[in-house]
């Protein structure tokens, strides 16, 4: 069974936060901390009791903030080191916990530490990032072209396994280890009660395997940083390509001393071919999922993490259900399909108000920098309209659009120009539009959310499935002793559902008041069983 602390865990309630586009206050185009202190009741009030910030440190923005020059100051677009500590104060004073970025692969290359190791080998930093007098493999970018780039001063190639601004870190000089564990450390110092960790799987390079993920030392770094007395305590989840249930137990199981959890992401691949092309899909693919993971973390005792939508992936209800006429039915269905299952539920920015995909007819509305290359590079073999459509389709900024507040000129989130173009649906999806509706989406998050933290059930509780793999619906029992909580989600138009118990519906995204009989495309029950 899982240990306290994880039972404990199961409590949390995450929300995402991309600071850089959730809340503006000195109207300079860009969110800061301040505008986040403003919306802590807002956040609270939905039910959230945590939230993780996409990073916030002091950057050049090449990645927006993934490539970091100082890990212990504030990107001065965002505020002070004082902010920071009026943000984490005003968060424990609401009981809510917070959880950083922390982005150990990479920094940037106007990192103090890249700036001394490029001046030559015999100095204190020069083992700090990969060099070698020729690239040793022919590795890609993970934002396209060579991951390898030569450096004058230096007279060598580095490693990126991401933009050419961004080095990484050699995990192998114990120096490295130091300093990164001394990060975590000022952060914890300061208050911080968990991390997120950025692409922890490439800490360790697999040179021989040839893999840039996956090294040898892997698990022996990990828990350098959070196996130790000081560390211990933390909430950790770290982003993690792993498809295999033993690699993630050897992430995450509670006597490695290594992460509290994993990011788990088949589902990600839900209504795509691949990044930028779309796939016919259903919601029953990521049911299948769902399902198949939910048996695994539970025969292993894993904690699970339970998302549908991040700052990287376009939004879901766009990929696998409808964001047009029935998007109130599909992103609350997708919530129950979701939130009430076992595990630690994490809630993107503008899903809970039944945020979708955007769309624009130019390339300048993109600022993504992996948009903006594969766009490049796909205009070399097809119509840049047709190159256009795919970005449209996979690009990152999808999710990092300026929060839509309102439906005003600025959309509540700033009276200045914004950092990035508006959300191309902000007049008409929008957090003030969604509450004035009698369907609204955030209410049925804020009622869904109350029950997962009254219901013991819904955090520790058993899973079953009772619905059939043909079928087009998901139906599941959560079980705690004498306590039965049952969940229909309907993906098929006017099917009949006959439950084999009797039970009082609790909530419904339809008005439903019988358990069984006939449900509409998308409509969900939670139904207390008899």
């Amino acid at each position: 069974m899982l240990i306290q602390k994880y039972k404990d865990f199961l409590r949390l309630v995450i929300y995402q936060i991309y600071p850089r586009s959730f809340k503006d206050t000195n109207d300079d185009g860009i969110g800061d901390l301040p505008g986040i202190i403003e919306k802590l009741d807002y956040i609270k009030s939905l039910g959230a009791n945590a939230i993780w910030l996409c990073p916030c440190y002091k950057s050049p923005n090449d990645d927006n903030g993934y490539d970091i020059a100082d890990y212990r100051d504030i990107m001065d677009e965002f505020g002070t080191m004082d902010d920071m500590k009026r943000l984490i104060a005003e968060m424990h004073a609401r009981d809510m916990k917070l959880i950083m970025d922390l982005v150990p692969n990479h920094t940037s290359t106007a990192h103090a530490w890249f700036q001394e190791s490029r001046k030559g080998r015999d100095n204190p930093y020069s083992d700090f990032y990969y060099w070698f007098d020729e690239p040793p493999n022919d590795w890609e970018s993970c934002f396209r072209g060579s991951a390898w780039a030569f450096d004058e001063m230096r007279g060598q190639y580095y490693l990126h396994s991401y933009a050419i601004t961004q080095a990484d870190l050699n995990w192998n000089n114990p120096a490295v280890v130091k300093v990164m564990q001394d990060v975590v450390d000022f952060w914890v110092d300061m208050g911080v009660d968990g991390f997120r960790v950025d692409v922890i799987d490439q800490i360790s390079k697999d040179f021989e395997g040839g893999r840039n993920c996956f090294g040898p030392r892997l698990h022996e770094f990990i828990h350098a940083l959070f196996g130790r007395e000081k560390t211990a305590h933390l909430f950790t989840v770290g982003e993690c390509w792993v498809d295999d249930i033993e690699e993630m137990r050897r992430h995450c199981a509670a006597d490695r001393n290594e992460l509290s959890t994993l990011f788990q992401f088949d589902h990600m691949e839900c209504g795509r071919a691949e990044k930028f092309t779309p796939k016919k899909d259903s919601l029953r693919t990521v049911r299948d999922v769902l399902i198949r993971w939910q048996d695994k973390t539970a025969e292993h005792d894993l904690l699970h993490s339970l998302f549908s939508d991040n700052h990287d992936q376009p939004p879901l209800i766009s990929r696998v259900a409808d964001d047009g006429e029935k998007r109130y039915e599909s992103a609350t269905c997708l919530a129950a399909m979701f939130y009430l299952l076992k595990g630690v539920p994490f809630i993107y920015q503008g899903q809970e108000f039944g945020l979708t995909a955007a769309h624009y007819d130019s390339i300048d509305c993109f600022d993504d920098i992996e948009s903006i290359n594969i766009y490049a590079e796909l205009c070399q073999s097809m119509s840049a309209v047709a190159a256009l459509e795919k970005i449209n389709f996979g690009s990152r900024d999808n999710a990092r659009h300026p929060m839509a507040w309102n439906a005003g000129k600025g959309g509540g989130f700033s009276d200045a120009e914004p950092w990035i173009s508006l959300h191309s649906r902000q007049s008409k999806i929008n957090l003030e539009n969604d509450m004035m509706s009698e369907r609204s989406v955030f209410r049925f998050y804020q009622k869904l959310l109350k029950l997962r933290r009254e219901q013991d059930a819904f955090l520790d509780g058993s899973f079953e499935v009772i619905s059939g793999p043909e079928e087009e619906c998901f139906i599941f029992t959560r079980t705690l002793g004498q306590e039965q909580w049952a969940v229909v989600c309907n993906f098929a138009q006017e099917t009949v559902i006959e439950l084999p118990f009797d039970g009082e519906v609790v909530l419904s995204n339809q008005g439903r008041i019988d358990v069984s009989g006939i449900y509409q495309e998308y409509e969900c029950a939670v139904i207390r069983v008899h």
